[in-house]
Order: structure tokens, then sequence, then C-alpha cells
């Protein structure tokens, strides 16, 4: 897909998502994350506490809100995350800034060719 239509189509999902669920989300103090090692092939759960860094391998993570909505609601979570690469002895290099959604992990992906990560819920404590 070509940068700009996807700018396009996430500038729409991030003013939908703010607008639309302002009403019916809440906010929740920790995002849940699924992060996988492509090179050892292991699956590891991180909490990610708002404004606060978080290390998954080389990557540095700064959630900045988790959303979800209510039980009476559809079911979504959703996540503002920046995710940068910190490799010792070198500069930070951003590979993330946007919303995650948690019943739609492609649709706001992370490219790395070493990590994933995908929001799977936005928790209290």
């Amino acid at each position: 897909m070509r940068p700009i239509v996807k700018f396009i189509i996430f500038s729409f999902i991030g003013v939908f998502v703010t607008a639309h669920n302002d009403s019916y989300a809440e906010s929740y103090k920790i995002v849940l994350l699924q992060a996988l090692d492509k090179v050892t092939a292991r699956v590891f759960q991180v909490r990610a506490p708002i404004g606060i860094a978080v290390r998954f391998g080389t990557l540095e993570i700064v959630s900045s809100s988790c959303e979800k909505r209510p039980p009476e609601e559809p079911p979504e979570s959703a996540a503002f995350l920046n995710i940068a690469e910190a490799r010792l002895g070198e500069e930070k290099i951003s590979v993330f800034s946007g919303w995650m959604f948690a019943s739609s992990p492609a649709l706001s992906a992370l490219e790395h060719p070493v990590y994933d990560v995908w929001v799977l819920d936005c928790i209290s404590d």
C-alpha cells in the first residue's frame, strides 16, 4: 500500500476512534501486549503502563492511551503506542507510532524484521 494511502486511512481511523469512542470507551492504566521474537519463536505478554517505557528485546514501547469499550458494547480495545528501536550505542529509531486495535491486529501493525507486537487488552491493574 502506498504511504499516502496508509496515512489517510490511519488518520481517518484515529479521528474515528477519538471522536466516536470518547463517549463509549473507558480509559485504562495498562496496555496488555503480546510480543513475538521471530528469531526464537517465543511469545511473551508485556504489561505497558501508560506513560512508562517498557523494553522488549531492542524495542522500547511507550503507551499513551488505552481505551476499551464497556461490556455491553461490541468488544474493542485500542492503544496508542510509540515504539522505538534502541540498540546499545546507537540513537533510538522510531519504528511505529499510532493506534493498535485488539480486534484487528493487522490493520495497524508493527513492521519489524525481528519482532511482532500487538494489543491484547486494556487492564486496570
